[in-house]
């Protein structure tokens, strides 16, 4: 019995981890459905949520006072809720921003230049973003201010669900509800769909490319801040360097669950974050981080296109 409490906690701790990968990989597959090309800065702007939400913490603790909350009750679960959810949204707003900006700037002159040109963008994106946060933030680790009370979930017995894994799952829960409602339910979403199957025919019908093109980055950047925000809840240490192990994982976990389709980033993410908390369980904490290059090697072995991946013929 004690083997099976062992293997459900490990999967919790999974599925908590994978739902970070889940989101930041869903930024990665959006923007390769509509451009074509990996957006290698993605992980740094999962950075910059977090170092947008140590900003604005300190700011949102004055109307509500987060950091003398210890513990969860029924009097003061909706304030830490509120407080919480107010700061990652903020952050979410500014990384989104920063996402339209990185595309305006960097990518979008590059748009008809060989996919090598915006790739190596990319990377220098990535690195501009890294040493201007340790230019503002030196490269030192700083301890993210508390947004809810670290503690166990009462009455689960055995099982250890702490208070922070429990946001992590809820909030991407909650995310990828919204993102399929955007997806599937507005006009923009139908206008990304179409943008991914055929560029030409979206402009020859009166759509903004663009425009829509720009949405597809805030989104993704909106996700990867919330991903940073709540990492930083759980790991409550951040570092201008924290987004570049994370972001190459979620990258792996696009191509696992077929890079471009939307469930399959999500997919992808949740295997590689179990697949990590067994190796780490199970067999040895080392292996952590190779596991995820393992599974890059056999799905690009055996089944390129990913699980929910489709075969694309391109004309020469």
């Amino acid at each position: 019995m004690d083997q099976v409490i062992l293997f459900v906690q490990q999967l919790l701790n999974g599925l908590s981890l994978g739902s970070i990968y889940a989101l930041i990989a869903l930024g990665y597959t959006m923007v390769y459905g509509v451009l074509r090309f990996i957006n290698f800065a993605h992980g740094d702007v999962y950075m910059l949520g977090a170092f947008s939400g140590f900003v604005i913490a300190p700011t949102v603790s004055r109307l509500i006072p987060l950091d003398k909350f210890q513990e969860f009750t029924p009097e003061n679960a909706l304030l830490i809720i509120s407080g919480a959810g107010l700061v990652m949204i903020i952050s979410m707003l500014i990384c989104a921003v920063t996402g339209v900006l990185i595309e305006r700037i960097a990518y979008r002159p590059l748009r008809d230049r060989p996919r090598l040109t915006v790739l190596i963008t990319a990377i220098g994106v990535s690195l501009l973003i890294q040493n201007m946060t340790q230019f503002f933030f030196g490269p030192q680790p700083r301890a993210f201010p508390q947004l809810i009370p670290v503690e166990a979930i009462p009455g689960l017995g055995d099982l250890t669900v702490l208070t922070t894994q429990a946001a992590i799952i809820l909030s991407t829960v909650l995310l990828l509800i919204v993102l399929h409602l955007i997806v599937t339910k507005t006009k923009m979403g139908l206008a990304m769909r179409a943008l991914s199957v055929n560029p030409t025919a979206c402009s020859l019908m009166g759509v903004n490319n663009d425009v829509v093109i720009s949405f597809t980055f805030a989104l993704g950047s909106a996700l990867a801040a919330a991903a940073g925000i709540l990492v930083s809840m759980d790991s409550p240490s951040i570092t201008p360097m924290m987004g570049n192990l994370p972001g190459i994982k979620a990258f792996v976990a696009a191509v696992l669950g077929g890079i471009g389709n939307i469930p399959g980033a999500a997919i992808g993410g949740l295997i590689i974050g179990v697949l990590e908390t067994l190796v780490v369980g199970y067999l040895r904490p080392e292996l952590r981080d190779a596991i995820a290059f393992a599974v890059l090697i056999v799905i690009l072995l055996f089944k390129p296109t990913g699980i929910l991946g489709r075969v694309e013929r391109e004309k020469v």
